[in-house]
């Protein structure tokens, strides 16, 4: 074989090591009862747990609780699965966090009564929203 080839061949090797090795590292949602039996196993990773907020009878966003001096929150998160958590985020709260339809925590347990956020991502109302639109003169 020309050097060239084996060059390249080489190249696509280490590729596919990376991604391969890379896929390993990519993280599954789970619920709650799975991340607390992970941190009970012994499990320090980061995990990815995804929910809704909790809502009350009408609707509203209930179960957020805001520091006096407004640095960190705890609130009410229900996974996939149902199970009702209260989760700590030691940041502000986000904005539009009362509106999103989807919020995903990554962090751990820290003891089995609260989860510890380090990260939140919303999943917000899209203002693309198909919506009924009327002609003038129609």
């Amino acid at each position: 074989m020309k050097k060239g080839h084996l060059i390249g061949l080489g190249i696509i090797a280490v590729a596919i090591v990376i991604i391969l090795s890379s896929i390993g590292d990519a993280s599954s949602y789970e619920s709650f009862k799975t991340a607390l039996e992970m941190k009970q196993d012994g499990e320090d990773k980061a995990i990815h747990v995804v929910g809704k907020l909790k809502k009350d009878a009408v609707g509203e966003v209930s179960g957020i609780e805001v520091r006096e001096d407004k640095t960190s929150f705890t609130f009410l998160l229900v996974d996939n699965e149902g199970t009702e958590q209260k989760v700590f985020y030691n940041q502000p709260v986000p904005a539009d966090f009362h509106r999103s339809e989807q919020v995903v925590v990554i962090g751990s347990y820290r003891d089995q009564e609260i989860f510890v956020a380090d990260k939140i991502l919303m999943k917000c109302p899209s203002k693309y929203q198909e919506t009924d639109v009327q002609a003038a003169g129609m």
